[in-house]
């Protein structure tokens, strides 16, 4: 009796330590996740719009329109950039001109490859093995392939207002909302893009304790009063004066510190961005390089668009590997090798998320002395780093100057750091860099996880150390640490970004991005 009461014992205990929840999340009876608020509303976001058309959609298997052998010559560049802007001139069929496929071998470039209008994907046999397809980089240093509208001709990058502008007028728009009231919505209809427009005032600045950077005897500069955050979304149902929203808000907007000027939201043109563009399959490699970033150096990848993608990519020696801006840009199963050393304390990021609903899917980075992930200034999410892993001494981090809404969610860094921190006097300034973060089931060797005046962020069900710390510069005080819950023990669900797309989209959707 005994035995069968002690194995009973052991079967309940090994179901209630799989089944672990968080405070803040946690499936309800009915399966449905719950949402736990702070006093003032704020809560989790929603993050399953991250991603390809807004996450849960597959990526396209888009028509080959071109193939090309290796020349074998010196220089491939001119052969596959003809074939790309080939293919730009084709028709757009079903939201697509077609890919250009080249086969297997190494081509050897020594520019960069453009994909600058909609519907082109730049194709490779393979990222390795004997079918592999090698973008060979030589001669000074360049980025190897760019997606996006070249510089010369985006135009003005200041949105400009059409037809409508009115305020919030909520004393408090809780982050995770995805509504809120204006004082007119008269001139706004379902569909528009818009702008809600946070601005950055002394008061706020003061709140945020980030009026007293210093360096060196030198005042430093978080964000500039005067400026503002901007906060593109689309309208996804009116009633009245109630804006409803398509993505949920990554950040709260509290009248106290705001007003004046108040929180603007300005109905836009939607910027223009290259749509439904894509490179796969590749293999991309530059000469070593053990410099510093300060330096010019070779990079392998930029994103500036919409709707667009990178997947199945081995990228070899570059540094600032891949950048992405724009919206709804999923990266997939992208891995950065770095054996050359960076030189120097300043340190490049292999991964720059620096848009919104950016989702890094299955992506991984071997490196020493580099950012895994860093994200730049005035950031709203969703961005979501999903079932990543990442080797060598460094860190993922959130960079500088007021990024909001990130999901480290089953990442893995064994012998680095995963941080969601106060920067201080870093850079020239970088201050307070992340707010309202998740760690979500992660396993590093330790965090940095601290709460900024107002905002939360969360390290949740996640093994490794979790460190307190001071502003950088300073020996005291140390700073408040984040949101700590299971630490130590991972949660149900598994995945916070898997989970939260099933429940919007269903099923389907997760087969549809591979789970």
């Amino acid at each position: 009796m005994r035995f069968a009461q002690w194995i009973t014992c052991l079967l309940l205990a090994s179901v209630l330590h799989a089944e672990n929840l968080s405070q803040w999340v946690y499936p309800g009876p009915d399966n449905k996740l719950i949402y736990k608020t702070t006093p003032a509303g704020d809560r989790i976001m929603d993050f399953s719009t991250a991603g390809y058309m807004g996450g849960g959609a597959a990526l396209p298997a888009v028509p080959v329109k071109k193939a090309l052998k290796p020349s074998g010559g010196v220089d491939d560049t001119t052969l596959i950039q003809s074939a790309i802007d080939e293919v730009t001139k084709l028709p757009v069929e079903n939201g697509f001109r077609g890919a250009v496929l080249l086969e297997p071998g190494t081509f050897n470039i020594s520019q960069t490859l453009n994909l600058a209008a909609d519907g082109v994907v730049l194709r490779g046999s393979g990222s390795l093995g004997r079918s592999a397809t090698t973008l060979k980089m030589s001669g000074r240093p360049f980025n190897a392939v760019s997606i996006g509208i070249p510089r010369r001709q985006r135009g003005s990058s200041r949105q400009t207002a059409i037809e409508a502008q009115t305020a919030v007028t909520d004393r408090y728009v809780p982050s995770g909302a995805d509504r809120f009231s204006v004082a007119d919505a008269a001139g706004f209809s379902i569909g528009d893009t818009i702008i809600i427009r946070k601005p950055v005032t002394d008061a706020w600045v003061k709140f945020m304790k980030m009026d007293d950077l210093v360096r060196d005897g030198r005042p430093q500069r978080w964000l500039g009063t005067g400026s503002t955050i901007d906060i593109e979304r689309r309208i996804a149902a009116k009633s009245g004066n109630l804006i409803t929203l398509d993505v949920p808000l990554s950040d709260s907007l509290d009248s106290s510190y705001l007003d004046p000027p108040g929180v603007a939201v300005v109905k836009i043109i939607p910027p223009q961005r290259v749509r439904q563009a894509g490179i796969e399959n590749l293999h991309i490699q530059s000469p070593p390089q053990a410099i510093s970033h300060t330096q010019p150096h070779f990079t392998a990848l930029r994103i500036s668009g919409q709707d667009c993608w990178a997947r199945d990519l081995v990228i070899e020696e570059t540094m600032n590997s891949v950048s992405v801006s724009g919206r709804r840009i999923t990266l997939q199963n992208v891995a950065v090798n770095r054996r050359a050393r960076h030189q120097g304390s300043s340190r490049p990021g292999e991964f720059a998320p620096n848009g919104s609903q950016i989702l890094l899917d299955r992506c991984s980075v071997n490196a020493d002395n580099i950012w895994f992930v860093a994200t730049g200034a005035r950031l709203s999410g969703p961005i979501v780093i999903l079932n990543c892993r990442f080797k060598g001494d460094s860190r993922a981090e959130s960079h500088q100057r007021w990024a909001t809404g990130i999901l480290y969610d089953n990442v893995r860094v064994p012998a680095g750091s995963i941080e969601l921190r106060n920067r201080g006097a870093m850079g020239s300034g970088h201050g307070w860099s992340m707010g309202w973060g998740v760690v979500w089931n992660c396993a590093a060797d330790y965090y940095i996880v601290q709460n900024p005046p107002g905002a939360a962020n969360w390290l949740i069900g996640s093994r490794g150390q979790s460190r307190t710390a001071a502003r950088p510069f300073d020996s005291q005080p140390q700073l408040p640490e984040g949101i700590l819950d299971s630490h130590g023990t991972a949660v149900t669900p598994k995945s916070l970004y898997l989970a939260q797309l099933a429940e919007r989209l269903g099923p389907k959707a997760l087969k549809n991005i591979g789970y």
